[in-house]
């Protein structure tokens, strides 16, 4: 069963609109909770909300969001994974969320947990997706209950 307190919360931050887009993200489980800064194309938010429209849309589904490396060699700053897939046939997914800050110990941060949802919470998230890729908005909220855009 979900947890009723995870969330996501995206906050917007003037970077170089309409293309690029610095995005502050957090997010929790109701457990676990993390906190990353991250760099994206503004049509990433649109692609993500399209593949999460009446997700999952087989069986087996799988929507996976990618940023940066953890393979040293390919010297990136962070790597973030967004990835949601279904638990049970019966519609359960999860939210899968995993931040690295790629730092060497003391200053080495790694985030990775699931929220669960339900498709209807993956459709609600799909919408607020799409309108906050319109940048009218700052600040995105979206919980298993809930959603709003600031």
């Amino acid at each position: 069963m979900p947890v009723l307190n995870s969330f996501l919360r995206i906050t917007r931050h003037p970077y170089e609109e309409p293309h690029a887009l610095d995005l502050t993200v957090i997010a929790s489980n109701g457990r676990v909770q993390t906190q990353m800064e991250v760099y994206v194309m503004a049509v990433d938010l649109s692609r993500a909300a399209r593949a999460l429209w009446r997700f999952p849309h087989e069986p087996g589904d799988e929507f996976l969001w990618e940023i940066g490396s953890e393979n040293r060699e390919d010297r990136w700053a962070y790597y973030y994974r967004f990835r949601v897939f279904e638990v049970e046939p019966t519609g359960l997914c999860a939210i899968e969320i995993k931040f690295n800050n790629n730092q060497d110990p003391p200053f080495q941060e790694i985030s990775e947990f699931c929220i669960q949802a339900q498709p209807a919470d993956l459709d609600r998230l799909s919408v607020l997706l799409d309108r906050f890729s319109k940048l009218e908005h700052e600040i995105l909220e979206w919980t298993v209950q809930d959603g709003e855009l600031r």
